[in-house]
């Protein structure tokens, strides 16, 4: 098993299978961004090895994210291969939904049913203030589809002052009729932009006391290692939640490692990059033994929450989230 120093067992990895999007929205990169060349993203065959070895140190649930996986070309045919590997048991996908909704059926097939859909607004113009695209009608008929498909959707709505927080009664409205979770996530540094982030006006509390004013929320139980906070409101269908992304009140019971599309790896989000695997895999004498030996040696170097890992951040810049990987 991998284990960090202050006990917790990583058993979940999110896994970004390429930096490239469709979308630029504001609070996570810049409008002209520069991507990776394709032949430093790890391949195929170098995911599949690596997350067989991860399944064999027990992990045994896999996030892909971006970018937006669905940039990838042939990302089908790999999730088909990750969900063969032993010990993986749950494999889900964040997307923005432009290109999603044609892949949905065979998703379904794949027995692919947990998608986390970024959503900022339903407001069309709005939309393509934050993601500066024209692409909202094409994500709302995603996310119908979905709902049609019965599949387990996850809304996440990064709230952001001045531009979205008259909408957050709106979203929790959704969850009277829909079967869908809206996930309020508070705004993060990390947007690619060389500028300070001074900090958020709307956290998590002050979210759900938005919510309060307009509807009774009821505390829900919370699922083991969960990033959220969530809630129902009497007799809607779905479920509200809120991650408190920047207050961090969730670092204690973190089990989760994130790699990057260039191999990368980050045992905190808000921590530096401990190790790239991709170079470990492309030296041929490096024997998984001791890819497996570098990855459990960066986990033992992991800080206790995202406070003390941000305190020995070494660069000035917050990295994009598009680069970290969601």
């Amino acid at each position: 098993m991998l284990q960090d120093p202050h006990g917790r067992i990583i058993n979940y990895v999110r896994l970004s299978v390429t930096d490239r999007c469709n979308l630029r929205c504001t609070y996570c990169m810049p409008e002209q961004m520069k991507f990776e060349q394709q032949g430093n993203l790890l391949t195929d065959d170098e995911i599949i090895r690596l997350l067989k070895m991860l399944a064999y140190d027990g992990v045994s649930k896999v996030r892909i994210t971006g970018g937006e996986p669905f940039m990838r070309p042939n990302l089908l045919s790999l999730l088909e291969k990750i969900k063969n590997i032993d010990g993986i048991t749950d494999i889900a996908i964040t997307t923005n939904g432009v290109l999603t909704k044609s892949f949905i059926p065979a998703l379904c097939d794949l027995g692919i049913q947990q998608v986390n859909l970024s959503l900022d607004t339903l407001q069309a113009n709005r939309f393509e203030r934050i993601t500066r695209r024209n692409k909202f009608a094409a994500v709302m008929d995603c996310f119908h589809t979905m709902l049609q498909h019965d599949m387990q959707v996850k809304i996440n709505t990064v709230v952001m002052d001045q531009v979205n927080t008259d909408e957050i009664t709106a979203f929790a409205a959704l969850t009277e009729l829909k079967k869908v979770s809206v996930r309020f996530i508070e705004e993060m540094p990390f947007n690619g932009q060389q500028k300070e982030f001074s900090g958020i006006n709307w956290h998590y509390q002050r979210i759900l006391d938005t919510i309060r004013e307009q509807y009774e929320l009821v505390k829900i139980p919370d699922l083991p290692h969960a990033t959220s906070l969530n809630y129902q409101i009497p007799g809607f269908s779905g479920t509200v939640g809120v991650i408190p992304a920047y207050s961090r009140t969730f670092c204690g019971t973190c089990n989760r490692l994130r790699i990057s599309a260039t191999g990368s790896i980050k045992t905190c989000l808000y921590g530096n990059n401990m190790l790239n695997v991709r170079d470990l895999l492309r030296q041929p004498l490096f024997r998984d033994m001791h890819i497996r030996s570098g990855i459990q040696a960066a986990i033992t170097e992991r800080f206790k929450d995202g406070f003390e890992a941000e305190k020995n951040f070494l660069e000035d810049v917050k990295e994009s989230m598009s680069i970290i990987g969601g």
